[in-house]
């Protein structure tokens, strides 16, 4: 199967590599801007490098993933079965992307889109074919859940085809009625949003709170620290999302997070959220936030 991801972020990059990772997948990897190819060729190649260090993965099958990844503009989604499109959370660019593909892909291509809380139904009212949610989670390579979301206008083909193929990719399907947040989302992201409301109240430092989270509920990462992985910008978005569909004050974005966002300090992507990281996206130690001093 030829499959296509248009946008190559750090999700589409994940996306790309779990599909070259199985087996009867070739995959091309669309650059919207259409510039940069060997820069993200790197970052591509960045992760898998790291896994052959480590002695994870040989040479030899490094070699072999990456000759099943072609990087390219939009024009490589002409003749995918399955094109995933992965803008960012943002429903004017992905429906605009979504024409741009629909006008160049074949008749028979699945259409899909890794969004993480937008209306599936919304987004295909401006297309004229369906399509359907497959929402992959960071890192998209290891990662085992996709949460598969059909919209009002899905077929119930679709959604079997979707599931199969992100079982034929080792991943988990779980179908989810289209909602706000739809299933991870809506109690992950409000639980990052409360601890960054706990931090912003001085109740405990940032360390504090993760660590209470990791030794008292037994997570694997603390809330603030995933919120940097996840992308702060991202999880103010998925929150505005929930609030508008919902107007429920529960999922108003607390006002720290607005800020961070608004200062570009957006967690590992950036260099500075609540930590500071390396260049291998490592937290720098003593480095997390203090608001009695930067004035935050």
């Amino acid at each position: 199967m030829k499959v296509a991801v248009v946008g190559s972020g750090i999700m589409g990059l994940g996306i790309t590599q779990a599909f070259a990772q199985a087996e009867g997948y070739e995959v091309t990897l669309c650059v919207v801007s259409g510039k940069g190819f060997d820069k993200k060729q790197a970052l591509f190649e960045k992760p898998l490098k790291r896994q052959v260090e480590k002695g994870k993965i040989t040479q030899e099958r490094f070699d072999e993933i990456v000759s099943k990844v072609t990087i390219t503009d939009i024009n490589g989604c002409r003749d995918a079965d399955l094109i995933i499109e992965s803008a960012i959370e943002d429903i004017n660019a992905k429906m605009n992307l979504l024409k741009q593909i629909e006008g160049l892909c074949k008749e028979d291509a699945l259409l899909a889109s890794n969004t993480s809380s937008l209306s599936i139904t919304e987004i295909s009212a401006a297309l004229t074919r369906p399509i359907i949610g497959m929402h992959f989670f960071n890192p998209a390579a290891v990662m085992k859940l996709v949460e598969v979301i059909p919209g009002m206008t899905t077929t119930p083909e679709m959604v079997e085809q979707v599931k199969d193929i992100s079982c034929d990719i080792d991943k988990v399907p779980v179908e989810v009625i289209e909602g706000p947040g739809f299933v991870v989302n809506r109690l992950l992201i409000p639980m990052i949003n409360e601890a960054i409301g706990i931090f912003e109240e001085g109740l405990a430092s940032v360390e504090g709170i993760d660590t209470a989270m990791k030794l008292g509920a037994n997570h694997r990462m603390g809330p603030l620290a995933l919120g940097d992985l996840i992308g702060l910008d991202v999880c103010l978005a998925i929150m505005e999302v929930m609030y508008r569909e919902t107007l429920d004050a529960k999922y108003r974005p607390a006002r720290l997070l607005k800020k961070m966002v608004r200062a570009k300090h957006l967690g590992q992507k950036s260099g500075k959220g609540f930590y500071e990281y390396d260049q291998l996206g490592r937290i720098i130690p003593g480095t997390a936030i203090d608001l009695r001093v930067t004035g935050e």
